[in-house]
């Protein structure tokens, strides 16, 4: 599932052909994906301009001229393409690889004043397509318990005790769920705990002193999980199985993970000497190093 990320990522690359262009035309060629496309969905979508692009936790949104919003979710194989009128540049990448030549799976087209076609790729169709009123979106079901954005300058140590304080379960656990901080997936959440040397195992509500107060491991965590995340956006992302960037190129932050995906190899924290473990909690893969992660 893209996190946080890839997320934005993608964000940034349909920002230029998106953001203040009219969606001329809307096909789409299937009548779902996850959910069904409302019923409205085309008509509410043509003629309307796109006024700004933005993310929220693992959704994008496309606030429109006519006061909608359109919330995109990726799902597990979803992707966008951008295809532009011939002749016109095409956005460089460190690695490319060309698309899926399976056109079964361009699901949704949005034509652009822009000159570019939005194509929305998914294989597996767990990707979601809606359209909210803009007074609603922050009362959606998909939104509105998801926490606050890593990422923002008000996320910081307190906000993070105030949503693990009194929980028992294992860190890991409580920084997958998306009501504690927003966009973290399996992949950030093993970085940033190896980074602030914190063990996946360790009981979450350990991070919250008396009263409430954020221990420093929460002062820790909080600042690695902005670092993590920082590098991986300007890396473009990791690409794992079917991350891709708009352009077709594959995200190169899969080249400095400290543990994910690193079973039996050295840790990396200087003077460590520990080797990087993998277990199953909540039946997905959890990679540190039992030595420097506490």
């Amino acid at each position: 599932m893209p996190e946080l990320p890839e997320v934005e990522t993608v964000r940034r690359g349909l920002a230029p052909v998106m953001e203040g262009a009219t969606i001329r035309a809307v096909e789409l060629r299937r009548p779902d994906l996850r959910r069904p496309f409302p019923n409205d969905f085309r008509l509410r979508l043509e003629g309307a301009t796109v006024t700004a692009l933005r993310r929220r936790a693992k959704y994008l949104l496309a606030d429109l001229s006519t006061g909608d919003v359109v919330l995109m979710h990726l799902g597990m194989s979803g992707s966008f393409r951008i295809e532009r009128p011939a002749g016109a540049a095409a956005v460089p990448g460190a690695y490319y690889h060309a698309r899926s030549e399976d056109l079964a799976h361009d699901h949704v087209v949005l034509a652009m004043s822009s000159g570019a076609r939005v194509v929305f790729n998914d294989p597996r169709r767990f990707g979601l397509m809606l359209v909210v009123a803009a007074d609603d979106l922050d009362h959606h079901p998909l939104l509105r318990a998801v926490g606050p954005e890593p990422l923002d300058p008000g996320f910081d140590a307190a906000k993070l005790a105030a949503a693990l304080a009194g929980k028992a379960a294992p860190l890991k656990a409580a920084l997958l769920d998306q009501t504690v901080v927003a966009g973290l997936g399996n992949i950030y959440v093993c970085e940033a705990l190896h980074l602030a040397r914190l063990s996946p195992r360790r009981r979450a509500g350990t991070l919250v002193g008396r009263g409430g107060v954020p221990t420093p491991r929460a002062v820790a965590l909080v600042e690695a999980i902005k670092m993590v995340l920082a590098d991986a956006i300007t890396a473009g992302g990791s690409s794992l199985r079917d991350h891709r960037q708009t352009d077709g190129t594959l995200g190169l932050f899969q080249h400095r993970f400290r543990v994910y995906d690193r079973e039996g190899a050295p840790c990396v924290t200087p003077g460590c000497g520990g080797v990087v473990r993998r277990i199953v909690q909540s039946g997905r893969s959890t990679f540190f190093c039992t030595v420097c992660q506490k």
